[in-house]
């Protein structure tokens, strides 16, 4: 093989890793996502990946490994604490067992919209500064550089459409094990039944369950309009992501790369509520357009009425008062 043919060879594999022939990145990092394209989280990460390397001068490389490459988020959480994975895109659902304050944000009506959660956990707010300080305090191995919205929940069923609180009363109503989702869930007037996501659109099928609540992407790509044509926008839920690199990753960061890697971060989170937006309502289109879906916008009042005494008894059990607490601006 000739110096060309060489030359050519090693441009190809430098450039797979992020790098050019020129200029080998000084911090080469690995980013995990859970998910497959198309997800807001996987616009984040492709928004970091061209927002680090160009405005790093070539400093910083970034490899992508979605869909879950490089394990469940447990396993990368544990792994990020080694320093063997440098940065994650995720919901704080998944990060609970590290970081148990994070299960404020499964209540029902939390917040008004994304665009809410977005302004309440912004760089600079109390909730920020109160989850940076926890992920400090309890040693994970992290540090968090931004919270952010990436879509909704919302509520389907097999029976009617739903226009009010009160068209949702006896509906036996698929919960995932969690005791704040299936109280909330009793509290509206429906009868919580625990089955597995793997096991719900065959359990809809056979009417152990007549309605379910989740994103727009999950209800679509498990099909579950099949059995579950009825859905109705109660967005009850904002899903909250964090956006986190390992400790000992930053610790190897000079300050400005520091301070460019959250700024990064905070303008990814922005770009991927805004892709969530999008998604949703490209979504809600082909949902009715492509499979029939009929799709209603109840009074949400009603339902936010209902639980606000809920979620201060809820806070107060599961030990969340003080994040319930800020989130509300007390």
């Amino acid at each position: 093989m000739n110096l060309i043919k060489l030359q050519a060879v090693a441009a190809v594999f430098l450039a797979a890793f992020g790098v050019t022939a020129g200029h080998a990145a000084d911090y080469n990092f690995r980013l995990h996502t859970l998910v497959k394209s198309p997800h807001p989280y996987n616009d984040m990460a492709d928004f970091m990946k061209a927002d680090l390397e160009k405005k790093s001068g070539g400093k910083i490389a970034v490899k992508i490994f979605d869909a879950g490459q490089l394990g469940k988020d447990p396993a990368v959480i544990s792994e990020m604490g080694l320093g063997t994975i440098d940065l994650m895109i995720s919901t704080t659902n998944n990060a609970v067992k590290q970081v148990p304050e994070f299960g404020v944000f499964s209540m029902p009506y939390l917040f008004a919209g994304i665009d809410d959660v977005m302004e309440k956990v912004a760089p600079g707010t109390p909730v920020d500064a109160h989850f940076q300080k926890i992920y400090a305090d309890r040693k994970i191995g992290l540090k968090l550089l931004a919270l952010g919205a990436s879509g909704t929940r919302n509520l389907s069923n097999s029976v009617k459409p739903v226009k009010s609180l009160a068209d949702i009363k006896g509906f036996k109503m698929r919960t995932p094990p969690s005791t704040m989702i299936s109280k909330s869930w009793a509290a509206l007037g429906t009868l919580p039944v625990s089955v597995a996501w793997g096991e719900l659109y065959a359990a809809m099928q056979t009417k152990v369950a007549d309605a379910l609540e989740s994103s727009l992407p999950g209800y679509t790509g498990s099909k579950l309009y099949e059995v579950a044509p009825y859905l109705a926008m109660t967005e009850h839920t904002i899903q909250v992501n964090h956006i986190s690199i390992s400790q000992v990753t930053w610790g190897k960061l000079p300050a400005d790369l520091q301070k460019l890697v959250m700024a990064s971060a905070v303008e990814a989170n922005k770009h991927g509520a805004a892709m969530a937006k999008k998604y949703d309502d490209e979504l809600i289109e082909t949902l009715k357009k492509d499979h029939g879906v009929t799709v209603t916008k109840p009074d949400v009042k009603e339902f936010q009425a209902v639980l606000k005494p809920v979620q201060t008894d809820l806070a107060k059990e599961l030990k969340l008062t003080a994040e319930l607490d800020l989130i509300r601006g007390k």
